[in-house]
């Protein structure tokens, strides 16, 4: 591999991941989630648990991704942890219920607000083709 080759491939794996975490970090900070979900929950005194789990998981399972690691666990490990991130998905649905106003918003400040159809559909086809991109290309059919 050349290093115009490998120096393009360290930007592309830079831009994306600087992407993806500025992107994490304008939901969960600007929407304010974290606060709204503790407050949906009643559980504030516990904010700063929140806040621990979230940088503990966000730099475990980047770890993790990195290392390509397999875990094997019990079944009944297993649908404990399903049990959990299930109940995550949930509360973090009805906080994002509260902040739904944002795309309004979005559209509003960058003057497309006769185009929030065509921004939704750009959205929902994008994560969609990214999706099938990756069923196709990078997971293995057994």
């Amino acid at each position: 591999m050349t290093i115009l080759k490998a120096a393009f491939l360290i930007l592309i794996g830079l831009s994306g991941g600087l992407a993806v975490g500025t992107g994490l970090v304008a939901f969960l900070t600007v929407l304010g989630i974290v606060p709204r979900l503790a407050q949906i929950t009643k559980t504030h005194a516990f904010i700063h648990w929140y806040q621990r789990s979230i940088i503990i998981g966000a730099v475990f399972w980047t770890w993790t991704g990195l290392r390509e690691a397999e875990f094997c666990l019990l079944k009944d490990i297993v649908i404990i942890y399903g049990l959990f991130a299930g109940m995550f998905v949930g509360l973090l649905a009805a906080a994002l219920t509260e902040v739904l106003n944002v795309l309004p918003i979005l559209a509003k400040r960058i003057h497309m607000v006769d185009k929030l159809l065509w921004l939704l559909m750009a959205m929902v086809l994008g994560k969609m083709l990214g999706s099938l991109f990756h069923w196709l290309f990078f997971v293995p059919f057994s």
